[in-house]
C-alpha cells in the first residue's frame, strides 16, 4: 500500500538567503520515494505566526497523510533534534517575516497546554545513531514559529479519528551539519516511522538532566 507523507520546511528568515530546513526536505523527499512505496508531498511554509499553521492544517486536510514531519532550522544546535513536545505559547525573541512579534500569547486561547509527538522518537534516534548521524531528543521546540507549527500540527492530528504519525525535527545550520546529512536524517526518520506504524516505540534513554 502506498503511504502518503507530508514534509514541510520553512522559507528564509532573519535576513538569511536560504533556510536549510527547506533544502533538506526537498532532498529527503527523493530519498524516501526511492526507498519506499510512498507519495511524498512537500510544502515550504512562511515564517509567519498564524499563517504557517493554517497552511499546514489545510494541507493535512487535503492530503490525509499517514506521516507528517515538519522541519525547521535551529541555528546554533549541533545535532538533528527530534522534538518531543509542543507547547501552547507564542513568545518571539525576534519578529517574524511580517514584522509580527507576539509575546506571552497563547497559540490557541483555552487550548491544551501541550501535545507530544506521535513519531517513534526513540527508535528514530537509535537508527540515526546507527548511521553515525548526530541526533538527540529535544525537550523544547522553542517559542517561535517552529513551535507554533508543531503545536498546530499535533492539535490537528489529535482531532482526527485516525491520527497520523506526526512530529517536528530541528536541523542545524549547514556550517554545523551539511544539508545532505540533514536530508538523510529526515528520510531515515520518515522511513523508520513508516516501518513502525503498527509497533510501539523503543524504550531507550533520551531524556535530559537539565
Amino acid at each position: 500500500m502506498t503511504v502518503t507523507v507530508l514534509l514541510t520546511g520553512f522559507e528564509p528568515f532573519a535576513g538569511a538567503t536560504i533556510n536549510e530546513s527547506w533544502l533538506a526536505v526537498q532532498a529527503a523527499k527523493q530519498i524516501i520515494e526511492s526507498q519506499r512505496d510512498s507519495k511524498v508531498y512537500s510544502e515550504e511554509l512562511p515564517v509567519e505566526f498564524h499563517t504557517a499553521g493554517s497552511i499546514l492544517t489545510k494541507r493535512v486536510a487535503e492530503l490525509k497523510p499517514q506521516i507528517v514531519v515538519a522541519c525547521g532550522l535551529a541555528n546554533g544546535r549541533k545535532t538533528v533534534s527530534i522534538e518531543r513536545v509542543a507547547i501552547n505559547i507564542r513568545d518571539a525573541a525576534i519578529a517574524d517575516n511580517t514584522g509580527n512579534q507576539p509575546i506571552d500569547e497563547a497559540i490557541v486561547t483555552g487550548g491544551d497546554v501541550g501535545y507530544f509527538t506521535t513519531l517513534p522518537i526513540k527508535r528514530c534516534m537509535q537508527v540515526l545513531k546507527e548511521h553515525d548521524l548526530p541526533v538527540n531528543i529535544s525537550q523544547t521546540a522553542g517559542t517561535y514559529v517552529c513551535n507554533e507549527v508543531f503545536y498546530t500540527l499535533m492539535r490537528t492530528i489529535n482531532a482526527q479519528k485516525h491520527p497520523a504519525r506526526a512530529g517536528f525535527v530541528h536541523i542545524p545550520a549547514q556550517k554545523d551539519l551539511i544539508i545532505s546529512e540533514c536530508a538523510t536524517a529526515l528520510a531515515l526518520i520518515v522511513i523508520t516511522t513508516l516501518d513502525s506504524l503498527n509497533s510501539e516505540d523503543a524504550c531507550l534513554a533520551g531524556g535530559a538532566i537539565y
